[in-house]
Order: structure tokens, then C-alpha cells, then sequence
């Protein structure tokens, strides 16, 4: 049977890297388009430098008119002009402090110069002066916005995601409540006529025990109709000691498994209270236990341990079986994750919601050692 989980994964695996590609095209034509501004910038640059070549060499040739056009132009690109030895010249669309000019004026141009923000004017074959200039406001805001709407177009991608999976969760809610229900009402009917059967069987000269078996597994069957039917409705909390729970889901599994398994239950006092629903905590015993006998294939050694820790019950289920990847310690909870060929992957998944959502406590894989052993274990509220 294909593992459900697996899939769904996948197709998680898919969305993150599909919005990955496009979060990497989004920036590669955002620093494109930077970039392609930054070049038409160092352009018009380069186009004012010759003019104030122009300028200083005033030659009679010159259209000065245009010249000082071009020089005037510039009303956004902070521009800075030293000579050779480093003596300011001339200086345009800085925002400068009211003290120490020349010194802000030459850190500045230090800055450029490491940004390769810099070109040299040469005067005459002797003289030359270097043009500073730095980034308009415009490109330095426009530097941002590439940020604001790659922040913008994650946040919609991680509503969008958390949107999708709460959407498919409360649909597999829906499910799972339906079918929870639907089972309870289908096992109403066989139970109702098992009933029936056995009220005639105990008119007729029957072996007790037997009958007594039979009754027992009848009323099994009630109590897993009632456990489906309360999926989904606010169960109904009673004060009961689980020691007396747990001691008897034990002693039905025992007498149901393959004598190569073998259960012990351990604990620290004979009588530990809490607010439980003992149908399906019941359950949770159960599956906990059905789980240690697949990883152990059948043959191996279950420890339950119950003991009280600070204001909380603490519940250890251990078995010696195959084990579990730290890597899959909350896959296993997760609908549709099995490694057996057959089963639909609910169990351990009913075992969480029911400890989780309606006693309000907490269950996790404590530890795991491959092909040695596995703890889960449970901590509820203790009265």
C-alpha cells in the first residue's frame, strides 16, 4: 500500500520548491534591473565628467551653453570632484553636516573609491581631477523595493501554504469524523444480532465458559463501536484510577497475543487518579501495545511503566523491537504513515488525538535504538 503521508509530502516538496524557482527568478530580474540602472547612471556619469573636462579646459570650440546644460542636469547623483592630491574641488547634492565638510566630503570619497564609484577627468596631458559620485536616492530606494516585495510574495506564499494545509486538515477531520461515525452505526446492527444469538445460546445446553468468552468479545465489539462513536464530540472526563485501566487492558491483550510476547506492567502505587475517558484511553493502551507486537514481529518483551513525576502521570511504553528513525519520531503520528503492507496508518494518529486534544496531555517517541528498543511515552494531568 502506498504510504499517503509520503505523498502528501511530496506535493508540500513540490509547492516549497516551485516557490523557491520563482522567489529566484523574482530576485534575478529585480538585480537585473538594478544593475541595468546602475550602468545607465555610471553612463550619464561618465557624459557629466566630460563636460566638466570641457568646462575647466574651456576651449573656444566648446558649446558652452550645452556644456552647462549637461552640468546642471544633474540634480539627484551626488557628486564629488578632487585633484590629484586629494584637495577638494567642488562638491553637488550631498546631504552635508552644518561642521567638518572637507573631512565628510573626503570619507566619502574614500567609500566610492572602494565602490569603484570613480572616474578620472583629465584636464590636460598634466593634470587630472577624479569625479566621486555615489548612488541618486531614487536607485538607493529602488535598491529596497526588490526586499519589500520578495518579503511581501513570501508572506503570501507562507499564507497561501498554511491556508492549503488548514484547509485539507479540517477536510480530513470532516472525513475522519464521518467515518468514525459511519463505523459505530455499522457495527450496531451485527452487535444487536450477536446479542440476540446469545440469548438463544444460553437457553440451549452450551459449555459456560465458552458462552462466557463470547459474551466477552460481544461486548468488545460495544466498546469499540462507542470509542468510533465518540470521534468528534467533546468526550465526557470521569475521575478513575488508571491503574485499574491500564491493569485491565493488559490482562485482555495478554490473553490475546501469542505467548512468544510477553507484557509487564510496572507501577509506583496502586492508586494514581486523573480525569479520564476510559473508552478511549482504553484505545490508546491498545494501539500502543498493538504497535510494540508489530515491531517485534510478534515475539518480545513489553514493559508498561506508570509512575507520577511533579503534578503530572507519567506513562512509559517500551518494547525491544525493530526500532524507529529519530528522523520519523513525529512522522508517526502523522494520517497515512505505515511501514506494514497492509493498514490504513491511523492508529498511532488516533493514539495523538485522543491523548492530545481530548485529555489534553502529551505523547511523544522518548527514544529509540534501531533493532533495540522503543519508548513512547505519555504525560497527562494528575488530580
Amino acid at each position: 500500500m502506498r504510504n499517503i503521508y509520503e505523498t502528501r509530502q511530496n506535493v508540500r516538496t513540490i509547492f516549497i520548491i516551485i516557490s523557491l524557482i520563482l522567489v529566484g527568478v523574482f530576485l534575478y530580474i529585480s538585480n537585473s534591473l538594478m544593475s541595468e540602472l546602475a550602468n545607465e547612471e555610471r553612463n550619464k556619469m561618465e557624459i557629466w565628467a566630460e563636460a566638466t573636462r570641457q568646462l575647466a579646459g574651456n576651449d573656444s570650440d566648446t558649446d558652452m551653453g550645452l556644456v552647462l546644460k549637461v552640468i546642471q542636469s544633474n540634480t539627484t547623483i551626488p557628486v564629488v570632484i578632487m585633484d590629484e592630491e586629494n584637495q577638494l574641488l567642488w562638491h553637488i547634492n550631498f546631504e552635508i553636516p552644518t561642521s567638518d565638510t572637507l573631512s565628510y566630503l573626503q570619507k566619502k570619497a574614500i567609500e566610492l573609491r572602494k565602490k569603484e564609484n570613480i572616474i578620472e577627468v583629465m584636464i590636460s596631458d598634466n593634470v587630472s581631477q577624479y569625479l566621486y559620485y555615489d548612488d541618486s536616492n531614487l536607485l538607493k530606494r529602488l535598491s529596497y523595493y526588490p526586499y519589500i516585495q520578495l518579503t511581501i510574495l513570501l508572506l503570501f506564499i507562507l499564507i497561501a501554504f498554511f491556508a492549503f494545509s488548514s484547509t485539507k486538515k479540517a477536510e480530513q477531520n470532516q472525513v475522519w469524523v464521518g467515518l468514525s461515525k459511519e463505523t459505530a452505526h455499522q457495527l450496531g446492527t451485527p452487535i444487536s444480532s450477536l446479542m440476540a444469538w446469545m440469548d438463544f445460546l444460553k437457553e440451549m445446553d452450551i459449555n459456560q465458559s465458552i458462552l462466557t468468552e463470547m459474551e466477552k468479545d460481544i461486548n468488545r465489539l460495544n466498546t469499540i463501536a462507542e470509542r468510533f462513536s465518540k470521534i468528534g464530540s467533546e468526550p465526557k472526563l470521569e475521575r478513575v484510577n488508571i491503574v485499574n485501566v491500564i491493569a485491565e487492558v493488559k490482562d485482555y491483550m495478554q490473553r490475546r497475543i501469542s505467548s512468544k510476547t510477553s507484557i509487564q506492567f510496572t507501577y509506583g502505587t496502586s492508586q494514581i487518579f486523573t480525569h479520564l475517558s476510559t473508552p478511549l484511553f482504553e484505545w490508546v493502551i491498545e494501539n500502543l501495545i498493538k504497535n510494540s507486537i508489530d515491531a517485534t514481529n510478534g515475539s518480545g518483551n513489553i514493559t508498561i511503566s506508570l509512575f507520577e513525576k511533579g503534578d503530572r502521570i507519567i506513562l512509559e511504553i517500551k518494547d525491544d523491537g525493530k526500532g524507529i528513525l529519530k528522523s520519523k519520531f513525529n512522522t508517526v503520528f502523522h494520517p497515512g504513515y505505515t511501514t506494514k503492507k497492509r493498514g490504513w496508518g491511523l492508529g498511532l494518529t488516533l493514539v495523538k488525538r485522543i491523548v492530545e486534544e481530548y485529555h489534553h496531555g502529551k505523547i511523544f517517541v522518548k527514544e529509540s535504538i534501531p533493532y533495540k528498543s522503543t519508548v513512547f511515552r505519555i504525560e497527562l494531568r494528575k488530580d
